[in-house]
């Protein structure tokens, strides 16, 4: 092994984690002119390990090696999966955004596949007794309100609990280059964010697994890793992501657009849904007559059954053609559509719904506080918005640095 690569697994075993290093002979390394290789493509670093092993992996439909799921590839090579675990949308990636999704078995495989999403948030005791390592095998987009990094912690919350190994297979962040948005608050965890990080974290999920580990967020212990690194990655680089995240990040542009149009989802303002362009356009109904651009939302099984404005003709931006480079160049999401829409909504008071349970603004939900609500509320200049993000973002990219397995360039 090379002396960096030496120097690299020694500073890794400092942080009580296993990093299997992507480095090896010669005819291992792969050029930089072939691009990125993901951890799954690796198999080289990982099959003898898996040898011998009873696995359960958590997977979905990004999880592939090639272009071939990557259960069915590693059961073709003789690894021993028992069960499958599948997180939001389902093993298939076929289910509707926040559907309940239910066990199952695997009508190729036959493997038993689990629901993580719902009721049973993390793996039991019962479901890991025959179990001797776990692979996390899912493409994440980097955004906090994204759930697969909640589905990460309570994997190694599990794992951590029953004794059981966390081999996670590693892929790149395709929103790496942005770290921005308010950092959440405690009070304002939910379902759609539980880590107190900004709204983008420019972190792999190998990353990420190791500031969880690293910053105690795992109950009862840490979690026991080996990350398969990619190859020839770092956080400035694009990635085209060969299989779409969920049913409703269906576009390259969608998930370079994600982070800047979530938190939508928190206002009176449709962000695509219903349509075959989610995450893309933007409208309401109250906007007619202020923008020229419109579409109806509809109900789109396996997409989006009950979308905001349902039937709706919907009025306002359309983002299908913008160049996505504006937001690599600047670093940041894009706030600006965000004060823009407020700003043109007639009916300011119904902009920010209120959630008749709770009785908190949704939208506070998605920001992870509810300051950023009352200054749009307040016209608050967006520079004065963003320097009160400042002071969260500087801990948060200090504390970050030390979990870092790729450069930031």
């Amino acid at each position: 092994m090379k002396k960096s690569g030496l120097l690299l697994f020694a500073a890794m075993l400092i942080m009580t984690q296993s990093v299997l290093l992507a480095s090896g002979s010669e005819e291992n390394i792969n050029s930089p002119k072939k691009g990125i290789t993901t951890g799954a493509d690796q198999t080289d670093k990982y099959l003898g390990y898996l040898k011998g092993k009873r696995v359960a992996m958590v997977a979905n439909q990004t999880s592939i090696i090639g272009n071939k799921l990557s259960v069915d590839s590693l059961l073709s090579l003789g690894v021993n999966i028992v069960k499958v675990f599948g997180p939001e949308h389902g093993f298939r990636g076929n289910a509707s955004n926040g559907a309940r999704v239910g066990d199952e078995v695997d009508s190729k495989t036959g493997i038993p596949i689990i629901s993580l999403y719902g009721r049973n948030e993390k793996p039991t005791k019962q479901q890991l007794a025959d179990v001797d390592l776990v692979i996390f095998d899912i493409q994440d987009v980097g955004c906090r309100f994204y759930t697969n990094i909640n589905t990460l912690e309570y994997v190694m919350e599990a794992c951590a609990e029953n004794n059981k190994e966390l081999m996670i297979f590693d892929r790149p962040n395709p929103n790496g280059y942005v770290i921005d948005g308010p950092t959440l608050e405690d009070k304002y965890k939910s379902g759609i964010g539980i880590h107190r990080i900004p709204m983008t974290h420019a972190m792999t999920i190998g990353e990420f697994a190791q500031m969880l580990n690293g910053e105690n967020y795992i109950e009862n212990g840490k979690c026991r890793l080996k990350i398969i690194k990619l190859a020839n990655y770092d956080h400035s680089m694009e990635y085209d992501l060969p299989v779409n995240p969920s049913p409703n990040l269906n576009t390259q542009q969608s998930i370079l657009l994600y982070p800047s149009l979530c938190w939508f989802e928190g206002t009176i303002i449709n962000e695509g849904r219903g349509t075959k362009s989610p995450f893309a356009i933007l409208g309401a109904p109250g906007l007619k007559g202020r923008y020229e651009f419109s579409y109806k939302p509809v109900s789109i099984p396996g997409m989006s059954e009950s979308p905001q404005h349902k039937d709706q003709q919907c009025y306002g931006i359309d983002l299908r053609e913008y160049d996505t480079d504006k937001l690599r160049k600047s670093g940041q999401v894009n706030l600006g559509w965000l004060i823009e829409l407020y700003n043109a909504y007639p009916e300011k008071d119904k902009f920010f719904p209120v959630n008749a349970q709770t009785g908190r603004a949704t939208f506070d939900l998605r920001s992870g506080n509810a300051k950023l609500r009352e200054q749009i509320i307040a016209g608050v200049p967006e520079s004065e918005i963003r320097k009160s993000w400042e002071p969260g973002l500087k801990a948060f990219k200090q504390m970050r640095a030390k979990y870092l397995l790729y450069p930031d360039k």
